[in-house]
């Protein structure tokens, strides 16, 4: 055969196997306006314009666990309402909390003193984040609204002996959104993948059942939605009106803007010297750098990559040419270990206690595609390292103290750093402080007692305390402000 006629027959074959593709991509694309249609219908969405829900139930603060291997911690919804126009589109919540953990355990702010009530506006417009927009498109009738306007894909999977439509469009921010709909032609759960600084690309799911008709729609009675593996919500539907006339208006101050605020703009770093050769950064939450012989430590990383970034700039203008060699990680709560990836950019080695090590390990090595940052673009892998009780760094001039606390239920792998020569003692979550003039709680905050307690138990010489949630007003912290927050005002040391 010709070498011709064979390059002829191989033209065709693939132009045949093109054509079977856009044939099978057409099946496919037809397959799911059906199951859409067919959804929508079982579900009343085509009529359902409005809905407004009651609940109660739980929410949990996200990536503020006691320890990695925990659910994120409780608190008790004692009343949850959201209104849904699907036609704005738009949501409005109004919920009231209450503390879910007794003993606090973990963080999310707490505890929570009585009833603390909350509202989240989103008005859908050009400007609004995706993230924000799934709080209507992953609700189930919100889910098929949003497919039959995207070119969704359709196909039939069978999970733990169950058959389902998995019907599949991608969403404003280039991640998949699956829907996953039973031989009743209902949603049961809605998955797709958001950007998180420190999770990655994180699962952000919502599971439905319990369906009950409301008003000609089904509405499920049971709502959990989870991120990074663990529920955020779990609710249990109390009422639901259909078609309810319902009036989202934007917060006052926002023009219009999406219902959550806007995050803000990163403020520059700035600097202070606490002594030769170690300075105090702020501008955000606080970081202390020390400038060893050889290498830079940074106690702390900032609650973003942004400010990671801030942190690192100023750093290297503070000590320049010198490598950043570790990064002092507290703890592993999300907002203090957000800014970690931008250091693994840098090769830095993340030092931290023996418990948040695994965790660390398998989060910061997640991938990060969906908005990629640094360390992704870099290609770059975390090296962690690990600690016990006490692990000191000095180079015979400076000289970093770390201690874990303990019975310290804010974290079990908590870490304080002490300076000795500074006395100067960087602590996270411990003491939050509040305005000069605010009055101390009674009984104080758990957590407060145990970092005092922790002080004197290692008997540390502490005149200057920097807190990482540093003060609004930029003062200077002192033992005897910490003591006083306490209700203790003398030494016991």
């Amino acid at each position: 055969m010709s070498a011709l006629l064979e390059g002829n027959m191989l033209k065709k074959c693939l132009a045949g196997l093109a054509i079977a593709a856009v044939l099978v991509w057409t099946a496919s694309a037809q397959d799911a306006r059906t199951v859409i249609a067919n959804a929508s219908k079982a579900m009343g969405v085509d009529t359902l314009k409005t809905v407004q829900f009651s609940a109660t139930g739980w929410d949990f603060a996200l990536g503020q666990a006691p320890n990695p291997s925990s659910p994120w911690p409780k608190f008790i919804e004692k009343s949850y309402t959201r209104a849904i126009n699907f036609e704005a589109p738009a949501s409005k919540v109004d919920r009231v909390r209450m503390q879910g953990e007794n003993p606090p355990r973990g963080g999310g702010q707490q505890p929570v003193v009585g009833e603390q009530t909350q509202t989240q506006t989103i008005i859908v417009n050009a400007g609004t984040p995706w993230a924000q927009q799934l709080e209507i498109w992953m609700t189930p009738h919100g889910f098929l609204r949003a497919a039959a306007m995207k070119n969704a894909t359709s196909e039939t999977k069978t999970i733990g002996g169950k058959k389902y439509n998995v019907v599949t469009f991608m969403g404003d921010n280039r991640a998949k959104v699956n829907g996953y709909i039973n031989d009743q032609n209902m949603v049961e759960r809605v998955e797709t993948w958001i950007d998180n600084a420190f999770l990655g690309d994180m699962l952000f799911e919502a599971v439905y059942s319990n369906y009950k008709d409301a008003g000609g729609a089904q509405f499920p009675m049971h709502i959990v939605q989870k991120q990074g593996g663990y529920p955020i919500f779990d609710l249990n539907v109390t009422d639901v009106k259909a078609n309810a006339a319902v009036n989202i208006q934007a917060p006052q101050g926002r023009g219009g803007a999406p219902g959550a605020a806007a995050a803000p703009a990163n403020p520059p770093a700035v600097s202070e010297k606490l002594g030769d050769g170690v300075y105090l950064i702020t501008g955000g939450y606080a970081v202390i750098a020390v400038d060893f012989k050889d290498f830079i430590a940074l106690i702390e990383c900032g609650q973003n990559e942004p400010r990671a970034l801030s942190v690192i700039a100023e750093t290297r203008r503070l000590i320049p040419n010198k490598p950043i060699k570790y990064l002092i990680n507290t703890h592993s709560h999300i907002d203090h270990s957000s800014g970690l990836r931008a250091f693994v950019a840098e090769g830095a080695t993340i030092l931290t206690h023996q418990v948040n090590k695994a965790y660390l390990e398998k989060t910061l090595a997640v991938p990060h595609t969906v908005n990629p940052d640094k360390a992704q673009t870099a290609g770059k892998k975390p090296m962690v390292e690990s600690m016990g009780e006490k692990k000191v760094l000095t180079d015979g001039t400076h000289t970093i103290e770390l201690y874990h606390l303990q019975n310290f239920g804010h974290h079990d792998g908590m870490i304080v750093a002490y300076l000795p020569k500074e006395k100067v003692l960087l602590e996270a979550d411990g003491y939050n402080p509040q305005a000069a003039n605010a009055t101390a709680p009674s009984p104080p905050s758990l957590y407060t007692l145990s970092l005092v307690d922790n002080i004197e138990r290692l008997k540390l010489d502490v005149q200057r305390i920097v807190p990482v949630h540093y003060p609004a007003d930029n003062r200077v912290v002192t033992m005897t402000e910490l003591k006083r927050w306490v209700g203790r005002t003398t030494s016991t040391q």
